[in-house]
């Protein structure tokens, strides 16, 4: 069974792609974005997935690639275009190559013209293809720097997509209206640079005005892109917390075991804030011994009596209210805030020690 989840960068409006084969849990990204590696990791470990591979599309010019720091994290491989002249690859793919992941694949296919060195994806049993930039929806890449060429991607759509079946579905690098998917159907019928009668003329003609601004990243993202995304400096994601050995959730927040939890009670440094009512800080569950008492309803009433250079630990019953309480201490911020995994439910089970607890 295929795992696929499609994901989306705000600041680039890049989608990012993970396919996994289910039975044996290895997975591939395609188009990962740099400053979304925690993300991408915490879907993946939340799903049990093992990472084989990064792929790019191309050399990108409006964000810069994940390929390395997810390599560095997690052991992916990288494989991108031998014609993209990039550097640091683990595999270098050209048009008819197969990319593995458990038992099923991708099939290369070279679709030059946004770049020289664009490629597509497309799934074992054609029902899903990964365009990058070369086939957007209703649209297409660009194709005056980079070594672009409107012929040449006139050319890569038309024989490399449009021969496809009619159904697959047409998954882009990026969209900026809120569009996340098309198929072959559609772009040969409705595509207004390259569908219905559009000759290569008109298409060239078409693209040869467009007259656009360079990307705003482009001084940044192709230099470092050509390196597979490795930086010259120190990282854009920054270094994990080492307040406390914490795992980042797929929701973006970061969570504190309950065994790692019971060391840091201990800490003096580390704010334990129970955010329950207070029949429930003082109920047949009690408390963590450190905790003070915030329900969330006055939490924001209660900020400036919390050290902001000390770390923040939120507590609930379940890690639901908690969950909420670093959100709203992120939003007032704090830069030091977690929450305890599975509230004062798990910290039972797992013989945390309480106080005040009432029969």
């Amino acid at each position: 069974m295929l795992i696929f989840r499609q994901l989306f960068d705000a600041t680039s409006s890049t989608y990012t792609y993970l396919l996994a084969d289910r039975a044996s849990g290895q997975a591939l990204l395609i188009d990962p974005v740099y400053e979304q590696a925690r993300r991408d990791a915490a879907l993946l470990a939340e799903l049990g997935l093992t990472l084989a591979w990064t792929l790019e599309t191309h050399v990108h010019a409006d964000h810069v690639t994940g390929a390395w720091l997810l390599r560095e994290r997690l052991g992916s491989r990288i494989g991108l275009a031998l014609a993209g002249a990039a550097e640091g690859a683990d595999r270098l793919l050209e048009h008819g190559d197969r990319v593995d992941f458990g038992v099923r694949w991708l099939s290369v296919r070279a679709t030059p013209g946004h770049t020289n060195g664009c490629l597509s994806y497309v799934l074992d049993d054609e029902s899903r293809a990964f365009s990058g930039d070369c086939l957007l929806i209703r649209g297409c890449g660009r194709t005056d720097f980079q070594q672009g060429s409107a012929a040449s991607l006139y050319a890569s759509v038309h024989q490399q997509l449009f021969t496809l079946p009619a159904s697959c579905l047409i998954y882009p690098g990026h969209d900026y209206n809120g569009l996340t998917v098309t198929s072959v159907d559609e772009e040969r019928r409705y595509n207004p640079r390259l569908g219905g009668e559009v000759s290569e003329g008109d298409f060239a003609g078409h693209m040869n005005n467009l007259n656009l601004p360079h990307p705003k990243q482009l001084e940044v993202a192709v230099p470092a892109n050509l390196r597979c995304g490795r930086p010259e400096a120190a990282s854009a994601v920054g270094a994990d917390p080492n307040w406390a050995p914490l795992r980042r959730t797929f929701a973006g927040l970061w969570e504190v075991e309950p065994q790692a939890m019971a060391e840091l009670q201990a800490d003096a440094r580390v704010q334990i804030v129970d955010v329950r009512e207070p029949d429930e800080f003082n109920g047949p569950m009690g408390h963590i011994p450190t905790a003070r008492l915030m329900p969330l309803g006055s939490l924001k009433d209660g900020l400036a009596t919390l050290d902001r250079q000390r770390p923040v630990v939120a507590v609930c019953r379940s890690g639901s209210r908690s969950a909420r309480a670093v959100a709203m201490l992120q939003q007032a911020g704090f830069t030091q805030v977690a929450h305890l995994a599975g509230g004062m439910l798990r910290w039972h089970v797992e013989g945390g020690a309480v106080a005040g607890a009432q029969d």
